[in-house]
């Protein structure tokens, strides 16, 4: 019996049908670019101090010195979270004492602000940290915002799949779509922070599903050349292409809600893809819907100005076709023997600090010496070389070399930001920019390398599973940026640190280049190090090692 892409090839690979999905379904992931960062100004944290009010009698030289000073990173600044106590210096005041000459302000008693908080309006006219106060005591609900929202995608990536096998890819991929952009406009109307952040977690449930399904959808209709490039360079440049996006609409637009307002748009003007994106006709062959599926098969030829075969499916073939069965494995074979379990544990530790890498880095570039929304697009705009430059690596070269190459060059040039000397803020920066590159492209070679380790009997458990680990590191994530509150260089140093650690750690995988997949459990290489009697596989020819797909994701 035919497999669907014999069936399929006489409409070629790159017609107008193709080109029309191919870009289409990679324009539907813009939205998921610019939703999956928006935390990084919808939550943004501006520069603040407390309130001293307007009724508080004090002398314009006492209200200059209202605020003590503290040390951060080298420099004394305004304390955010503490003023001197107000009837204390209202009362110096009244007696004509000046700060500092008649009182030694070091020995000044001190209260929290209980008169609330001064935000600086220079980067963000207003955001859900100035609207409810996240800060001080408070501060840790900024962070957890964020978390939350990948809590979201984690429950999301659980049920997006099963969700589009059983009511269609199309079907889910839209409605989805609806939940995201739904969702998102909900948000403005947020009375509380408890609101928005339930809000948000069910945006992240919405955003992954949409990125999940219409990879898969994408994947089921292109033919076997394109889907590789619709994979890496499609998907992932067009999700990049969305988190530009993003800071060029926060700069315009600086307060919170119209933001969320601006961002839902393109969500509404997904809207007519319904008419021109197809169902997938696997999925319709998996349903036995065979004449729905034709009818979308013939309407592609006729686009593609191709002759369609009298008999696009023979009856005889129909009548072989039956539900595949599939072997029963369990989340445990991960962890059968020694070698299996190590490799499966070292994958868990390589996506998940990957992942940490990744999203800290991104969410933390506002963060950075210079223009906040500048930094966010070249956060953004750097990933698309990245993505470039994994998929041309992965063409040619060793998997576990690359990977730990492009690890080491993110982890070592972090580390190399503490030394930078105060001032030479560009190198800095450069460097941060550097990093991200690293990391974005071993972050987008995982589901490669780890697909190509597993045999086919649990591929599909052990890239999900390891897969999860990755949203654990993103939802960690935002504490490291967290971190940079007390220590500017404790970010990086964290992320350079572990980064590198993890690149060490990929040397001891198997190498899977230029090698068959496994079908077997047995047929799993062995972690380097692990003594073994069993022959190597034989190699392959590098073109003629099955395609596996790859997401950055």
């Amino acid at each position: 019996m035919r497999d669907y892409d014999e069936v399929i090839a006489f409409l070629g690979e790159w017609g107008p049908f193709q080109r029309l999905i191919f870009f289409l379904l990679s324009a539907s992931i813009i939205p998921n670019g610019f939703n999956g960062m928006s935390a990084v100004f919808l939550a943004g944290t501006p520069e603040h101090r407390c309130r001293v009010p307007d009724s508080a009698n004090l002398s314009s030289a006492w209200r200059n010195h209202s605020i003590p000073m503290r040390l951060q990173d080298g420099r004394e600044v305004p304390h955010n979270c503490r003023r001197y106590r107000l009837a204390t210096i209202a009362n110096f005041s009244a007696l004509g004492l000046l700060p500092g000459r008649d009182v030694n302000l070091t020995g000044l008693e001190e209260e929290d602000c209980l008169d609330g908080w001064e935000f600086s309006q220079d980067v963000y006219q207003s955001t859900i940290v100035t609207e409810w106060n996240l800060v001080c005591d408070d501060d840790w609900r900024t962070p957890l915002t964020t978390s939350l929202f990948f809590v979201g995608v984690l429950l999301g990536s659980f049920v997006s799949g099963q969700l589009s096998d059983r009511f269609g890819r199309k079907s889910i991929l839209f409605a989805t779509m609806a939940v995201q952009t739904g969702f998102s406009f909900l948000q403005i109307f947020s009375i509380n922070w408890e609101m928005f952040t339930v809000l948000f977690l069910i945006v992240g449930m919405g955003q992954i599903s949409n990125y999940v399904v219409a990879f898969i959808l994408g994947t089921e209709i292109l033919g076997k050349s394109v889907r590789i490039i619709f994979s890496t360079l499609g998907v992932c440049t067009f999700f990049a292409v969305g988190y530009m996006l993003l800071p060029l609409f926060a700069y315009f637009i600086r307060d919170w809600r119209m933001l969320l307002l601006a961002l839902t748009v393109p969500g509404v003007l997904c809207v007519p893809l319904w008419w021109f994106i197809p169902e997938s006709p696997r999925w319709l062959i998996s349903q036995r819907r065979f004449e729905e599926a034709e009818g979308i098969i013939r309407k592609a030829a006729k686009m593609n100005t191709v002759t369609v075969p009298a008999v696009i499916f023979d009856p005889v073939e129909l009548q072989e076709l039956t539900p595949l069965k599939h072997q029963n494995v369990f989340i445990l074979d991960l962890f059968r023997t020694w070698n299996i379990a190590t490799i499966t544990i070292m994958s868990l530790l390589l996506w998940m600090l990957t992942s940490v890498g990744y999203f800290a880095l991104s969410l933390d570039a506002p963060n950075l010496h210079g223009d906040a929304y500048l930094n966010c697009f070249f956060s953004a705009l750097i990933e698309i070389p990245a993505y470039i430059a994994a998929w041309l690596l992965l063409r040619t070269l060793p998997r576990r070399y690359i990977i730990a190459g492009v690890l080491f060059l993110g982890g070592g040039v972090l580390l190399l930001v503490q030394i930078v000397p105060s001032g030479y803020y560009t190198l800095s920066v450069s460097l941060v920019m550097l990093g991200k590159f690293g990391v974005t492209s071993a972050f987008s070679m995982l589901y490669v390398f780890t697909a190509e380790l597993y045999p086919t009997m649990v591929r599909n458990m052990a890239v999900g599973v390891t897969s999860m680990a990755s949203r654990v590191g993103s939802i960690i994530a935002p504490y490291f940026v967290y971190f940079g509150a007390y220590n500017r260089s404790l970010p990086y140093i964290l992320m350079g640190s572990l980064t590198i650690l993890i690149g060490i750690l990929t040397l001891f995988f198997p190498e899977s280049f230029g090698t068959t997949l496994p079908e077997t459990l047995e047929q799993m290489q062995k972690v380097k190090g692990f003594r073994s009697n069993k022959k190597p596989r034989e190699p392959v020819e590098s073109e003629d090692c099955p395609k596996v797909l790859v997401t950055a994701f």
